[in-house]
């Protein structure tokens, strides 16, 4: 699995450009797709499956829960701090006309006026957006537990139990079908194991602020390119009348429910939402390539 180090620490990702069985051939359309808290590429893995055939599919491992490798200590891990390493990691690789996807966590919509040259199209999926932060339960559970000495650790090996893990009221609430325990260990080992890997979560839930993607919000209204709201049709932690609610500030905003989908669209119904981002990519040709600062 290749890294790149960041100014906060190196990061891993995937690219199926840079896999052993990538056909060589003319350049394709790239799509990143960026996984939410706690979670690693192996979340978006149903849906680099299916459309690595005909587009360059990357997904980074940001350091909010799922990664491997503990950033540098005193980093700024809030969320816009966060926003900034996906920027950067754009940047480094030279990603150019990008239809960036983010499931879960909003990181991507903090990009939009302040580091969006490179974002062809926005794709923002079930995930945290407007007044809906910390969202549901499970978001507010987590933020809770930051904040005291101990909590989060304890909080966390409820993952160990096929039973705890998969509770309405944790993991189980966002998806619409039992999530194998053999993913939720593989998720949530790093945050189990690593001291570090703990601390980053928690400057990540210190560092946000509430009001973080209402401000943001404000920004999306000028976001001047193709832009697609996907939500998971039965999502009680992202409801869907925020995904409405979004979708209506985005000045070419579109909006798609996913049946038989939670949170966790690419493991619920990886197929429909797969159906979804190719009809929005051809429908919006990327424009002629520009240039980057």
């Amino acid at each position: 699995m290749p890294a790149i180090a960041l100014r906060s620490g190196t990061i891993d990702y995937t690219d199926t450009e840079a896999a052993a069985d990538a056909a060589p051939g003319p350049a394709r359309e790239t799509l990143v797709l960026v996984p939410g808290l706690g979670f690693d590429e192996s979340v978006w893995q149903p849906v680099v499956d299916r459309l690595r055939t005909d587009f360059r599919v990357l997904v980074p491992v940001l350091p909010i829960g799922g990664h491997r490798r503990p950033m540098d200590p005193g980093a700024d891990l809030s969320a816009q701090g966060v926003a900034a390493l996906l920027a950067e990691f754009l940047d480094r690789l030279d990603l150019r006309e990008v239809t960036l996807v983010q499931n879960d966590a909003g990181i991507a919509q903090l990009l939009v006026g302040v580091q969006d040259e490179r974002i062809a199209r926005l794709v923002l999926a079930s995930c945290e957006a407007l007044d809906n932060y910390p969202p549901g339960f499970q978001g507010k559970t987590l933020h809770a537990a930051s904040r005291i000495p101990g909590a989060l650790r304890l909080l966390l090996q409820s993952f160990r139990s096929p039973f705890l893990a998969g509770m309405q009221t944790s993991l189980g609430g966002m998806a619409a079908r039992p999530i194998p325990h053999e993913l939720v260990l593989r998720w949530y080992g790093p945050l189990l194991g690593d001291p570090a890997i703990r601390r980053d979560l928690t400057a990540f839930l210190r560092g946000t602020r509430k009001d973080t993607y209402l401000r943001a919000a404000e920004r999306l209204r000028t976001f001047d390119r193709p832009a697609l709201v996907v939500w998971g049709a039965q999502d009680r932690m992202m409801p869907p009348a925020t995904g409405r609610r979004l979708a209506g500030l985005l000045p070419r905003g579109e909006y798609v429910e996913i049946p038989d989908s939670r949170t966790l669209i690419s493991l619920d119904n990886p197929e429909a939402l797969c159906e979804a981002l190719r009809r929005f990519i051809t429908a919006h040709p990327a424009p002629v390539r520009r240039g980057t600062a």
